[in-house]
């Protein structure tokens, strides 16, 4: 079954997670579709791109980064490795976000939860469900008669070890499974479709250290982490047509300033870029005339990311997205937070600035935050996107 019949079953209940990455394209290309190809505008496209949205709300009122932010529970999706560096002995964590709501989608939404335990005081383990419903959707054949009312939902599941290796650096290692059923098993022609299943891993680097600028103490910190990387994951009995997961590479650092005992400033920064191969021009014939192809293995893939763009350098360069955040903290129980996010047009578009805030009190950790695009502001589905995420973290009972 070609990946264009699956695909446009399921239009509509896709809407919401191609504005996370780039409209999705065959695997096989129609020479009349790409005589007038607007070559500029090369999206790369993945499954599952749900696991790159930001789950959280403290991060997501930064810009959404995360790769070198202080520890806490929601680490597994930024950076596992600094699991190593959280103070508390153990805590669970809960985020909520209402999809497109610009777009009028009442039931569709993001729900993340995770939980760590520290084992001693170099190690620690954690766990984390992402889940994202698309809620109720009626799904269409291509003359338009209806074929029932579903439910397309994916998520994906993990498991994290995260150990220090010194007093100042951690690795992470994480295992995923994953699951995404989109098509809810409704048959396409005469091929049935089926649930993706895949499976995939994350490994993290974290190095964090005391300083002292200016005579203002504070800490430096900086991290790495390459996220998603596995197996293909496919629709159909067809094999041979299977989707890239979004495998990441993060990369970023943090200043933390310690004014006093009340108030401190994080000023942080990180750099994305999929492990993808990107699409390459083809002629009218469907000959390829510049590029690589994406036909490729997963670790072929992420190798090949890095100089296969058929612009050359300068559109390696428009693949990097950039987030830039600040974080201020009062007394560590109030905290407030800004952030700008950019993604070159070329390769999707966002760009949005972020609000956010925290209230703690005792163990619990109430974050909110909100985004607001800086691109097309009327027509934007990300407009109005509001993160609301609680956790509770506990000291060890003596």
């Amino acid at each position: 079954m070609k990946k264009r019949q699956i695909r446009l079953l399921g239009t509509s209940l896709m809407i919401g997670l191609m504005v996370m990455v780039s409209p999705i394209k065959a695997q096989n290309p129609n020479p009349d579709e790409l005589a007038g190809k607007d070559v500029t505008k090369n999206y790369i496209s993945t499954a599952m791109p749900i696991l790159l949205i930001a789950p959280d709300a403290r991060s997501g009122g930064m810009g959404d980064v995360g790769v070198a932010s202080t520890p806490d529970v929601y680490s597994a999706h930024w950076n596992n490795a600094k699991f190593a560096f959280i103070e508390k002995d153990m805590g669970i964590g809960m985020s909520y976000v209402p999809w497109l709501r610009k777009l009028g989608t009442a039931d569709m939404n993001l729900l993340y939860l995770s939980g760590y335990k520290r084992i001693d005081e170099r190690s620690t383990l954690a766990a984390s469900l992402t889940y994202f419903s698309l809620g109720n959707i009626e799904f269409t054949s291509e003359d338009g008669t209806s074929m029932g009312v579903y439910m397309p939902n994916e998520f994906g599941l993990d498991v994290t070890y995260s150990m220090k290796l010194s007093d100042n650096f951690s690795l992470g290692a994480s295992g995923r499974y994953i699951r995404s059923d989109l098509t809810q098993g409704v048959d396409v022609g005469t091929t049935q479709t089926r649930a993706g299943n895949a499976i995939a891993a994350d490994l993290g680097m974290y190095y964090q250290s005391e300083t002292n600028m200016l005579d203002v103490p504070g800490e430096l910190a900086a991290g790495l982490m390459i996220s998603n990387l596995g197996s293909k994951i496919s629709y159909s009995d067809d094999e041979t047509e299977k989707d890239f997961l979004p495998t990441n590479f993060r990369l970023g650092g943090r200043y933390t300033m310690n004014f006093d005992e009340y108030n401190s400033v994080s000023l942080l920064a990180d750099f994305n870029k999929l492990l993808v191969p990107t699409p390459p021009v083809y002629d009218e014939n469907g000959e390829i005339i510049s590029g690589k192809t994406d036909d490729v293995g997963t670790i072929q893939g992420a190798f090949q990311s890095f100089f296969d763009a058929p612009g050359g350098l300068s559109e390696e360069f428009q693949e990097m997205q950039i987030s830039v955040g600040a974080e201020y903290w009062y007394d560590k129980i109030f905290a407030v937070r800004g952030g700008y996010f950019f993604e070159h047009e070329n390769k999707g578009g966002r760009q949005y600035i972020t609000l956010g805030g925290t209230i703690k009190y005792q163990s619990l950790v109430l974050d909110i935050s909100y985004l607001i695009p800086t691109t097309t502001l009327q027509t934007s589905p990300l407009a109005n996107t509001v993160r609301i995420s609680l956790a509770m973290n506990f000291d060890k009972r003596k």
